[in-house]
C-alpha cells in the first residue's frame, strides 16, 4: 500500500509487486505467511495483512481464512488463477498436482497499481477522511511498465483530474507538517499557487515555500470556504487530527472540495505519490497501452 497503516485496505493505493520492500522483509512475510496457515490449518485462501517499520521489522495486523478483494487483480496481473486453485486445494488436490510449487511466485514485468474509487458527491455530510473504517465504493487498475506510469493510469482511471497548474490549498495536522514540506516544495517548483491556513502557511514560509494565508472559517467572510468556491484551487491536502464532526472547518473544507470537484487528498502518502507523478510531467497519451491478457 503507498499509505500507511491506519487507512483501510480498500481505501489504499495498493502496488504490485512491492516497489519498497527490502529481500528480508520479502523474505520474512513469507515466512510468516508460511508458520500462520499451517498453525492455523489453513487450506485455500488465507488473508494476512503486515506492517514493515523500517527495513526488516514485520509486524501482522490480523489474519483472515478467507480471500479478499484483491485477489481477482492479482490473479489478473500474474496469471495466476488463484481462486480456482484454492478451490481445488480444499476438496483435496496438492499445488503438486496442479502444476505449482511453493514459495513467493516470480515477479513479473510490469506493475500494477489498484487505485480506489469513492462517491463522496452522493453522501452528505460525510466527511472524506480517509481511517480505519472503509469509505470507497470500487476501484481500477492501471498497468505498465514503470510504477510512475501505472499509477498515472490507475489515478486517471479512478476519476482524478490532473491539472499541471492552479493553486493547491494545504491544511495538515501538526504530526504532519514536517512532511509536507517536501511536497508542498514540489508543487511550488511545478509553478503551483500554494495556500494555506495559518499554522500550515506559517511553517512552509518559514522553510522559504511562498504560501498565501487563508484565514479560517470563523475569522473572516474570505476564507477557506470563499476560497474554495472562487475557481483557483485545483488541489486541496487536508489532515486534521481531531474527529469527524461537520461542524468542524476541516471537514466543512473537504465536504466544499466535493460539492466543487476539487481533487482533496487526506493523506499525506497520497499527497506525495500524486506530486511524484504530475512532476514526471506526463499525461495519459503519453503512457503505453497494455493489453492485460498478454502481460
Amino acid at each position: 500500500h503507498i499509505e500507511r497503516a491506519g487507512i483501510h485496505s480498500g481505501d489504499s493505493i495498493s502496488v504490485y509487486p512491492a516497489q519498497s520492500l527490502t529481500d528480508g522483509a520479502k523474505a520474512k512475510i513469507a515466512e510468516y505467511t508460511r508458520r500462520l496457515a499451517k498453525s492455523l490449518h489453513v487450506i485455500g485462501m488465507i488473508n494476512i495483512q503486515f506492517i514493515v517499520c523500517g527495513e526488516e521489522d514485520v509486524y501482522v495486523i490480523e489474519v483472515n481464512p478467507r480471500s479478499s478483494r484483491t485477489v481477482p487483480y492479482i490473479s489478473k496481473v500474474t496469471g495466476i488463477p488463484m481462486v480456482d486453485i484454492a478451490t481445488k486445494l480444499m476438496f483435496g488436490a496438492t499445488l503438486k498436482e496442479l502444476g505449482y510449487e511453493s514459495g513467493l511466485y516470480p515477479e513479473g514485468d510490469y506493475v500494477a497499481v489498484k487505485v480506489p474509487v469513492f462517491s463522496f458527491e452522493k453522501l452528505q455530510d460525510v466527511d472524506t477522511m480517509l481511517g480505519p473504517e472503509m469509505k470507497s465504493t470500487g476501484e481500477c487498475l492501471g498497468i505498465a511498465k514503470t510504477f510512475e506510469d501505472a499509477l498515472l493510469k490507475g489515478l486517471v482511471a479512478a476519476g482524478y483530474d490532473l491539472k499541471k497548474e492552479g493553486g493547491v490549498l494545504i491544511s495538515v495536522r501538526d504530526s504532519d507538517k514536517q512532511e509536507i514540506i517536501s511536497i508542498a516544495d514540489k508543487f511550488s517548483r511545478m509553478g503551483f499557487e500554494l495556500y494555506g491556513t495559518s499554522g500550515t502557511a506559517s511553517m512552509l514560509n518559514r522553510n522559504m515555500i511562498a504560501t498565501n494565508l487563508v484565514k479560517k472559517i470563523s475569522e473572516s467572510d474570505k476564507n477557506t470556504l470563499t476560497l474554495l468556491e472562487s475557481g483557483k484551487i485545483h488541489y486541496m491536502i487536508s489532515t486534521s487530527a481531531k474527529g469527524r464532526m461537520p461542524a468542524r472547518d476541516s471537514v466543512k473544507m473537504r465536504r466544499k472540495s466535493v460539492e466543487r470537484s476539487i481533487c482533496s487528498l487526506t493523506a499525506i502518502d497520497t499527497a506525495r505519490a500524486l506530486a511524484n507523478v504530475l512532476e514526471s510531467g506526463k499525461s495519459i497519451k503519453d503512457v503505453e497501452l497494455v493489453d492485460i491478457t498478454k502481460i
